[in-house]
């Protein structure tokens, strides 16, 4: 069995004009809230033995804030541009290519992909809401990431920093 987490990128700053997409920061909100949900994940007893994300700021930028606290090595934390703005699709072929002595991925990307790619993948009711810095935590039903796929995945729980806090 493989655990899969997909996370959306926190909360991205607009305030700087002609800044293009790619190279928009996190706001103090998604600074803030990425390392309550390191610990949030942790608690759960999360240990990523990789982690993948896009090669945009805001998403490389949690991607880092989740790893520190998670006592994961920065300079294992691979990116790739293929995740940025990407597909279900797109984002499922990512994970078919991880390497089979990860048990645990850790993937960060955008919506809507990472929303669709999470009904997609979940063999059960996908998730009404995937805001900023949204979990979907999976038990892939295969042996292979190259087995990855269309329901093949059990949705263990699903959230983020607001209902982390109302719950």
């Amino acid at each position: 069995m493989k655990q899969l987490l997909l996370i959306r990128h926190g909360k991205s700053a607009w305030d700087i004009a002609g800044l293009n997409d790619h190279d928009r920061t996190l706001n103090g909100r998604g600074e803030n809230d990425a390392p309550k949900m390191a610990a949030a994940l942790k608690q759960r007893g999360v240990s990523p033995d990789a982690i993948m994300t896009s090669t945009a700021v805001r998403a490389e930028s949690t991607a880092r804030l989740i790893a520190e606290g998670l006592g994961f090595p920065d300079s294992q934390i691979i990116t790739n541009n293929d995740l940025y703005l990407a597909s279900p699709r797109t984002i499922i072929s990512v994970i078919q290519q991880c390497d089979e002595s990860v048990g645990t991925l850790l993937v960060f990307g955008h919506n809507p992909g990472m929303h669709d790619a999470t009904d997609l993948i979940s063999n059960a009711a996908g998730v009404d809401r995937f805001p900023t810095l949204a979990v979907a935590r999976f038990e892939l039903q295969v042996d292979h990431w190259g087995e990855c796929d269309a329901r093949t995945g059990l949705l263990l729980e699903s959230f983020s920093p607001k209902t982390l806090q109302n719950g």
